[in-house]
């Protein structure tokens, strides 16, 4: 009964293996090299065309800080007149009118200040906009690399898979004329079914990228499958350490928008000072019959007197706001710093690793493979013997993609260090 749930189990393994190769099938597939998922990420992707607005916004009140104050018109007129008992009196001969014209004047280059202050806000949206581009284009590389090892894995998985079933099939029908025993047949199924579950959970991973791929492409009708770009020269040698951290320290759009907030402090800063100076208000006046002789005209000026509220409270803050953004922007040189730092380092081990392998190792190993199996039917070798080398083989080719993914994932990372694709 024990043995009966066991094959139960694994037959549905194989089922969810056949379910995860329809639902593939349900997409268009489509091939794709990383240059083309590029381009289509940066014309389709959701999350940049909606920051694309922060830009327009900000930029916008760059132009709303360059408009001047409006003037103001105020007109009063009589609204009963009891000598006369007429009403909306404002006649030229009996009637009363007052219009007045102001205008405030800015004073201590406030409005100058504020222009600055809004070019520099608008340059750090402009900042955290590339910043967000640095960060889903890594993404986009880095699922790109993933899901090409996983694919090459789950090939080399799939034939493998077919090798097995003809034989277990073989075995089963041997089995069935007692030339062959319970155990053996056993043991090629149960390799079989390891093989199958191994498979369903790279498809699970592969499901899983595949939908975040898809995402950053804003592409939900297509299955894709990247083209291998091959393994480059080794570049690390070529790149020094202080280098990449000089690349890194003038690339960086996240360091660039610390050194724009250290800016935007400062100007907010001279602002905040140049509010304590009150503004000027200046006027207009013509009163028709309301004042000491007909049709007076006045000048009018009027202005605080900063006896109480010079601003004293927003200029504190503004100048600890000033000593806040220095030590953020040191934090931000020394994160970039360790950043270039770490992953410069993983990627020289994950180098230095690949290159300890033999390329043609992996396909010397699948080669022996195939005659494994055909000795292994032709009775030359025993079971033990090929199960183990089945096994060896698996533990083979999931090193030989883990570490050449390592390395791409490796270099990706140092890229994303560096704020620019210094290594492809």
């Amino acid at each position: 009964m024990n043995r009966i749930h066991f094959l139960f189990g694994r037959c549905m393994v194989f089922v969810g293996v056949l379910f995860c190769g329809l639902a593939v099938q349900a997409q268009d597939t489509l091939r794709i090299t990383l240059q083309a998922a590029e381009q289509q990420f940066f014309q389709h992707n959701l999350s940049l065309l909606a920051a694309r607005y922060d830009i327009t916004a900000a930029q916008a009140q760059v132009i709303q800080a360059r408009l001047y104050n409006n003037p103001n018109l105020s007109v009063s007129g009589n609204l009963y007149n009891p000598d006369l008992r007429k009403p909306f009196d404002v006649t030229h001969k009996t009637g009363q009118y007052d219009i007045q014209l102001t205008q405030l004047i800015s004073l201590a280059g406030k409005r100058n200040k504020q222009i600055k202050l809004a070019t520099t806000q608008a340059t750090i949206v402009e900042y955290q906009f590339y910043d967000l581009l640095r960060t889903l284009r890594y993404t986009l590389r880095s699922h790109y690399f993933s899901i090409l090892r996983l694919h090459q894995s789950r090939q080399a998985y799939q034939t493998q898979v077919r090798s097995l079933q003809q034989l277990s099939v073989a075995y089963n029908d041997l089995l069935s004329k007692g030339v062959v025993t319970l155990k053996d047949a056993v043991r090629i199924q149960s390799l079989l079914y390891t093989l199958q579950a191994e498979q369903t959970s790279i498809d699970n991973q592969l499901n899983d990228l595949q939908a975040e791929w898809q995402l950053l492409l804003n592409d939900n009708h297509h299955y894709y499958l990247p083209v291998e770009m091959g393994d480059g020269p080794v570049t690390l040698q070529q790149h020094p350490l202080q280098s990449l951290l000089d690349s890194a320290f003038n690339n960086r759009y996240d360091l660039k928008a610390a050194d724009a907030n250290t800016a935007a402090s400062q100007q907010h800063y001279q602002w905040q000072k140049a509010l304590r100076t009150p503004d000027l208000q200046l006027g207009l006046e013509f009163d028709k019959r309301g004042s000491f002789v007909n049709d007076a005209t006045f000048l009018n000026a009027a202005m605080d007197l900063p006896f109480f509220n010079r601003n004293q409270g927003n200029i504190k803050a503004a100048q600890a706001q000033v000593e806040q953004s220095k030590v953020l922007h040191q934090q931000q040189e020394l994160t970039v710093e360790n950043e270039v730092q770490k992953a410069y380092i993983k990627a020289l081990n994950s180098e230095k690793m690949l290159q300890s392998f033999d390329p043609a190792f992996h396909k010397k190993f699948d080669h022996l493979l195939q005659g494994i199996t055909e000795n292994f039917q032709k009775k030359n070798i025993s079971l033990l013997e090929f199960t183990d080398f089945y096994e060896s083989w698996r533990d083979n080719i999931l090193r030989w993609n883990q570490l050449r993914n390592e390395k791409d994932q490796a270099l990706e990372s140092l890229n994303f260090a560096l704020g620019k694709n210094v290594f492809n």
